[in-house]
């Protein structure tokens, strides 16, 4: 980490979900650690000494942009971490949360970016086929505001499964890997890269209502190839990568981090075709 860490020293960076004891928690220690000037948007207290700490709703589009804008220009790099599981929101309000808050959160970011910068965001797994239903998704990158945001979903509840109590959470984070690579290029112009992660189970807080939701039964076929779930610090170490000078030539691009699980899956798949 130490080549990683040398390029966060005395750069300006702004963490969402950094409180807390989840992924973006355990960047926001990281980032401390490498020097940078840390400035966290949560509901939740970070536990580090950061240089800001701001509650924002990621519902409220206006609450959003004041937040940027208390943090002014010289951004360097932008983690997106925040995120809920769908069991605590409404439908609507996950897809606020983890895509449409998100985007507009990334959108304001953006005009006080330093030229050359980084976007991080965290997206997941369950987030990886948004593919199979690209012209829906083509769709909401070109419904760029918030409230266009709000009326795409509205008309695509089709693409949620009622059954499944976290088809809210998927569209999401599809929503996330969608407007992850069909935007990247267009930041190209100010040498701003943009990146996503796609975290599998991972032992955070959120983690924890995810085993409530989803039972025993799914952990039992869910594999694990290194011996373990994640911990929050292994995606976070994946965020920096990707944020860093190291990674300087990566750019539109949804990486799998997930302890293998995708691969163990696909490989049982295959065994018994």
């Amino acid at each position: 980490m130490n080549d990683i860490a040398s390029s966060y020293a005395g750069k300006k960076v702004v963490v969402t979900g950094g409180g807390g004891a989840g992924m973006g928690a355990a960047a926001v220690n990281l980032l401390v650690g490498a020097g940078a000037q840390v400035h966290v948007l949560d509901i939740k207290e970070p536990a580090a000494a950061v240089t800001s700490h701001q509650t924002v709703d990621l519902k409220n589009p206006d609450a959003i942009s004041a937040a940027i804008h208390a943090i002014g220009d010289g951004i360097d790099a932008l983690f997106n971490c925040v995120g809920v599981p769908g069991n605590r929101t409404s439908d609507l309000d996950t897809f606020l949360i983890n895509f449409a808050g998100v985007r507009h959160l990334t959108d304001e970011a953006l005009k006080h970016f330093n030229d050359g910068g980084a976007i991080a965001t965290i997206a997941s797994n369950a987030g990886e086929n948004w593919h199979a239903h690209a012209d829906a998704y083509q769709e909401l990158m070109e419904a760029g505001s918030f409230q266009q945001a709000i009326d795409w979903f509205e008309a695509n509840q089709e693409l949620l499964e009622p059954r499944r109590p976290t088809s809210a959470y998927r569209v999401s984070k599809q929503a996330v890997n969608a407007w992850n690579t069909l935007t990247a290029a267009s930041r190209g112009e100010r040498g701003i890269r943009q990146n996503a992660v796609m975290p599998g189970f991972t032992e955070t807080p959120m983690g924890a209502e995810f085993r409530d939701v989803l039972g025993a039964g799914y952990f039992e076929e869910y594999p694990t190839p290194l011996g373990h779930y994640l911990r929050p610090d292994e995606p976070a170490k994946v965020l920096l990568f990707l944020n860093s000078d190291m990674a300087s030539g990566v750019n539109g691009v949804s990486l799998m981090v997930d302890g293998g699980a995708a691969a163990a899956l696909k490989s049982k798949e295959l065994a018994k075709s």
